[in-house]
């Protein structure tokens, strides 16, 4: 394959894409309420209804709210499938969806997160389309152009973000789906 055939954009998508349809997508249906919101330890961060929370930062703008801490503390604290959907929701896909793609304007403090398994795996499937639908847009150039200042890196370019945010995917949601596999077996 050469150069004028090679499909960048394609090749930075397959990677996410296919864990996705392959893997994640599947072992994510069904989640139940229970799962979602499961600690297997005590004091983990999750997402709670608003005012029940004991974490120093309770950030959200609905009736739920998810924890936080500045500095994190050291070790940080474990966190429940809730939390680590709430994360990825806002913090990983929402936020630069709306920084470099045009959707309304989201952050952890402004957030309405999701108080079922239901709600956050649809917010989860919103985020990851608009996210998907903003890379697919992108030519070689757009991927090789700097990020700018809505990013910590801005002199990066785009196809650094974009092979961030799928390490990010991967990584969390593989961690959720590890927490499903502890509470079926720890339930049964």
């Amino acid at each position: 394959m050469d150069a004028e055939t090679f499909d960048l954009n394609r090749t930075v998508r397959d990677q996410w894409e296919f864990h996705w349809d392959h893997q994640i997508r599947a072992r994510l249906q069904g989640l139940t309420d229970d799962e979602y919101f499961w600690s297997p330890v005590p004091d983990a961060w999750s997402v709670w209804p608003r005012g029940d929370s004991t974490a120093p930062v309770q950030a959200g703008g609905g009736d739920f709210t998810i924890d936080f801490a500045f500095p994190p503390p050291d070790p940080a604290p474990f966190t429940t499938i809730a939390w680590r959907l709430g994360h990825v929701i806002v913090g990983v896909l929402a936020a630069r969806n709306a920084a470099h793609f045009g959707a309304p304007e989201a952050s952890y403090q402004s957030w309405e997160y999701a108080g079922d398994a239901a709600t956050a795996l649809d917010q989860l499937e919103t985020q990851l389309d608009v996210w998907l639908t903003g890379v697919r847009g992108l030519d070689d150039a757009a991927l090789r152009t700097p990020v700018g200042d809505k990013e910590a890196y801005p002199e990066r370019p785009m196809i650094d973000l974009v092979l961030h945010i799928n390490r990010e995917l991967i990584h969390h949601l593989s961690e959720v789906c590890l927490l499903r596999d502890l509470y079926l077996h720890t339930h049964h």
